[in-house]
């Protein structure tokens, strides 16, 4: 005789829900990427108002182009796209006075019981001397002997000055001239320019300067100074 078997009410409940297991949502990982791609440009939103409010405008442009670039069409990025185009522009202009900085050289040396201190720029371009390429340096000197120079100096070549000259030059494509001397001494190759206080005001002011460089033995040729980065502190009284 066979028996009829009863579950317990909570045997069947449990048998029954094993039938029906929950389906995953499937825009579940989509809406987690949405949430985190939210998170990280929100997060990329707060760094680049702390850099604008800073005026760090490298910085600034390096994260609006990771913004612009990740996450294109977010909220973020169409709320600072006027504010990293500016970034960008002034960005450029700060590289580009760091540029113009780094061109010039200063330096201190000890004369005797005072000191003799040097503003220098190399020429942007290089002249052909007949002897070799070679690069023009501009040179403002303070020393305590000596007084207050400015001079053109070579590293081969000579300059065609030695009875004097007169320089032609263009200040910022405006021209103008200024007397020249080249010294009879081997120490250096080394052309005066003997209104050093002009020059020196007129470098201050300027962003290029063009000098015409006469040559012994071959033509003319022009050396540009780019001269903006210029600080004026370096050469006190001057």
């Amino acid at each position: 005789m066979h028996r009829l078997r009863v579950f317990p009410p909570v045997v069947v409940l449990l048998l029954a829900g094993c039938g029906g297991a929950t389906s995953p949502d499937p825009n579940a990982a989509a809406k987690l990427k949405a949430q985190q791609d939210a998170a990280a440009s929100a997060d990329l939103g707060r760094q680049l108002d702390s850099q604008l409010s800073a005026q760090n405008w490298t910085l600034a442009r390096a994260t609006c182009d990771v913004l612009a670039f990740r996450f294109p069409q977010s909220d973020e990025a169409k709320h600072f796209a006027t504010q990293c185009a500016d970034a960008k522009s002034k960005a450029g202009e700060q590289a580009e006075s760091a540029r113009l900085k780094g061109l010039w050289t200063y330096q201190t040396t000890p004369v005797g019981k005072g000191k003799q201190l040097n503003a220098s720029v190399y020429s942007k371009n290089a002249i052909d001397t007949g002897a070799a390429q070679t690069h023009v340096r501009l040179i403002f000197r303070d020393h305590p002997s000596w007084g207050r120079s400015s001079y053109l100096v070579l590293e081969n070549g000579d300059f065609d000055c030695y009875s004097g000259c007169t320089l032609k030059m263009k200040v910022d494509g405006k021209p103008r001239t200024m007397a020249g001397s080249r010294p009879k001494t081997d120490e250096a190759i080394a052309m005066f320019i003997k209104d050093q206080r002009a020059l020196w005001r007129t470098v201050r002011s300027a962003k290029t300067i063009e000098i015409t460089v006469p040559l012994k033995g071959a033509a003319p040729q022009t050396a540009v100074f780019e001269v903006g980065g210029l600080d004026p502190s370096s050469m006190p009284g001057w």
